[in-house]
């Protein structure tokens, strides 16, 4: 992206600062993963959902592989409908796209390169928070989770609505900046920016993995 179209960034990031927004929440004490969506029907380029994820792919594998090390809670995301589409409510209007999220289909299955081990769960959402309509809450307590590392698609879309409603619900929110992607390049950005000055901090992988190998 061009000068130009930083402007925003550089002229909004001052009037937060001088607004006291965008402090950092940090690390707690019991991080945990979330991978959201990284499922079939968005790591495929060809589809109408899809875009180029191979970064986000292979730095999320680096998260997993450390959690996995170090045996701390890990979970995955799908989306996924019935025939009917009965359950994808006014969402399904609003991006038809939806439609290739059958239930039962290796659409929804996540990406073999990131495939879930052990008794790793993936949780069935049907909107965009991994929050909404599902008990993640509950597996998040059951584990004693005050940390929530987020992952994968999109940044603008359930990465966004989730790690706000990770802040609603208590969580210290973690969203690194680059296992996190979107089908634009702008929306990620602008989100990335947003997340980071009122809902979670945005950092690098790197962080995440240096404070896991510190835990």
């Amino acid at each position: 992206m061009s000068d130009d179209n930083d402007d925003w960034i550089e002229e909004t990031a001052r009037l937060y600062e001088e607004r006291d927004f965008g402090s950092d929440a940090g690390f707690g004490d019991s991080p945990a993963l979330l991978v959201i969506d990284l499922i079939n029907a968005f790591t495929d380029p060809d589809t109408n959902l899809g875009s180029e994820l191979d970064d986000v792919v292979a730095r999320t594998g680096d998260l997993l592989a450390a959690f996995r090390e170090h045996d701390l809670p890990r979970y995955f995301t799908t989306v996924a409908y019935e025939e009917s589409y009965g359950d994808a409510g006014v969402f399904i209007e609003k991006v038809p796209a939806l439609r290739e999220l059958r239930l039962g289909t290796d659409a929804v299955e996540v990406d073999d390169r990131i495939a879930p081990e052990g008794n790793e769960r993936v949780i069935l959402k049907k909107y965009a928070s991994a929050f909404f309509g599902t008990d993640l809450v509950t597996e998040l307590t059951t584990d004693g989770v005050d940390t929530l590392v987020i992952a994968g698609v999109t940044t603008s879309g359930c990465v966004r609505a989730t790690a706000v409603d990770s802040l609603q619900h208590g969580y210290r929110t973690i969203v690194p900046r680059d296992a996190v992607g979107d089908r634009a390049e702008g929306p990620h950005r602008a989100n990335l920016f947003d997340i980071d000055a009122k809902y979670g901090d945005v950092v690098t992988t790197d962080e995440v993995l240096a404070f896991v190998a510190e835990s």
